[in-house]
């Protein structure tokens, strides 16, 4: 169940990172050569569009509607490998993200603390909030928004540097020496097999402070001499305040096909349980649920068409004055909207509002054909058929009318599957919805509707033979009936004209 139906325009963004080069430079030097080499090998692209901030290039690309994503991945992925020669040297493959237009947040958490920092909210939402939201199936958990990524900086004092002749890339060089990551391997001795550490690697903050650099007059030169290493946070891009406190914004999207309703339901279950192991400070609260609209639309949509179906079966009741015909008529509503819901299932479509909205629209019109034949089955049942020949008469006579009144309804819709792009994703559900509950109730009034006549209308034509006899005791709803009709009779008859009455004033 989603609001709208899936927009099926797939988009690849392709983005590379380099240092901190220049705008400029990331266009002319990255951009422009992965965007020539991507026009002339992956196929099926409807339009592109780039952005090249510092340090970074973003190529979106757009495909045509249809498009085998899997395999535009395939071909991106294997072109970004190939392109990266001509690129800066030192450049690694870029980040390969793929998503639909009609991805969009159905969950958003808010991260929020009075005793930790912005950065240890960050971090606490990226590497453990996030990492089990996505076990989830169909939840899609991008970073979070605002907070502070949490980094290892080493403040250095320039006038301390410059005294001792030394620069930035000494203590770079340093620190990248001697925080290294080895395997030693084990030692065998005797049984038993000991794994081996060596001191490459500070694993306590403070030890990064101790890391010498080099020597200067004879004096060894730590980092702590020239500077201090503390734990920090990368110049903040983005900020999120909720009630003026400083928080994180943890989105959460449905993927592939998974229903909006199922991936919100999933997310509140579990955030109990993982909100249990973390810092007792920490908060988790919603602050937009698409869900709520989705219900929303498909219980109004769901109203709305059961008072429509009671309204027409009341209506039929009026005007036939039988409930067991009523009952043949309001049988066919339901079943035709399962039909065409079973075939819109097996199509890859959704319970939405489009959809809904086409069963409800068509709901008016679905008791045609089974009323048109129940219709005429009473004609020829006054006229003193037998039933079974009754049935048999009826439903050969309208079958042909039926079957071009139903497909003039059809064909209306079928101008709205021509539509292309966004259109077309948001209103042929709605027309496939409408034709195929239209075919199934034409087809219903060719099969169940007979058969329900003939295990029904039995008592009925007892009823009718015993009227044909003497008079009887009318039911409630054929007094009713009788009644709506005399004075719809009156009715006429007071609004014809003068000449037709016979009246030759």
């Amino acid at each position: 169940m989603d609001i709208f139906p899936k927009i099926n325009i797939p988009v690849i963004s392709v983005i590379w990172s380099y240092g901190s080069l220049s705008p400029n430079e990331m266009q002319d030097r990255i951009t422009t050569i992965v965007e020539r080499a991507l026009t002339t090998t992956v196929s099926n692209i409807e339009h592109m569009e780039s952005q090249s901030v510092r340090g970074t290039s973003v190529i979106k690309m757009f495909f045509q509607p249809g498009a085998d994503i899997n395999a535009a991945i395939a071909q991106v992925t294997a072109l970004c490998q190939a392109v990266t020669k001509p690129l800066p040297p030192g450049i690694t493959p870029p980040l390969i993200l793929q998503y639909n237009a009609a991805d969009v947040p159905v969950l958003m958490i808010s991260l929020g603390s009075d005793q930790l920092s912005e950065q240890e909210i960050s971090d606490l939402g990226n590497n453990f909030i996030r990492g089990q939201l996505v076990t989830v199936q169909g939840a899609a958990v991008p970073l979070p928004y605002g907070g502070k990524n949490r980094v290892v900086n080493i403040d250095v004092d320039s006038d301390a540097l410059y005294a001792r002749g030394l620069s930035a890339q000494d203590v770079l060089s340093a620190t990248l020496r001697q925080n290294i990551i080895v395997t030693p391997g084990t030692a065998k001795m005797g049984p038993i097999e000991y794994d081996i550490g060596i001191d490459s690697s500070p694993e306590l903050l403070n030890e990064l402070n101790d890391i010498p650099i080099k020597y200067v007059n004879g004096a060894l030169v730590y980092v702590r001499d020239i500077g201090f290493v503390h734990d920090g946070f990368t110049p903040q891009t983005n900020l999120v305040r909720r009630d003026g406190r400083h928080s994180a914004l943890l989105p959460v999207l449905a993927s592939g096909n998974a229903s909006t309703l199922s991936v919100v339901s999933g997310v509140r279950k579990l955030l109990p349980t993982i909100m249990a192991g973390m810092p007792k400070s920490l908060t988790a609260d919603f602050l937009f649920d698409q869900s709520v609209f989705v219900k929303a639309a498909i219980t109004g949509v769901v109203r709305e068409g059961v008072i429509a179906a009671c309204l027409t079966g009341l209506m039929i009741l009026l005007f036939l004055g039988s409930w067991r015909s009523t009952l043949i008529v309001i049988t066919s509503i339901p079943l035709s909207i399962l039909a065409s819901i079973s075939v819109l299932h097996a199509m890859g479509q959704t319970l939405n509002v489009m959809t809904l909205g086409g069963l409800a629209l068509a709901v008016g019109i679905l008791v045609d054909d089974a009323t048109v034949a129940i219709e005429n089955n009473h004609r020829h049942m006054d006229m003193g058929t037998p039933l079974r020949r009754a049935i048999l008469d009826a439903a050969a006579e309208v079958a042909t009318p039926a079957i071009v009144a139903t497909l003039s309804i059809c064909i209306v819709f079928v101008p709205i599957f021509f539509l292309t792009g966004v259109g077309g994703f948001l209103f042929s559900p709605l027309a496939m919805a409408v034709v195929f509950a239209m075919l199934a109730s034409y087809v219903l009034s060719r099969t169940l509707v007979p058969t329900m006549l003939m295990y029904l209308m039995p008592a009925e034509e007892q009823a009718r033979h015993a009227e044909a006899s003497g008079p009887t005791r009318q039911s409630i709803f054929g007094r009713i009936s009788h009644g709506f009709e005399a004075g719809f009779q009156r009715l006429a008859e007071a609004n014809k004209p003068n000449y037709v009455r016979g009246d030759r004033r």
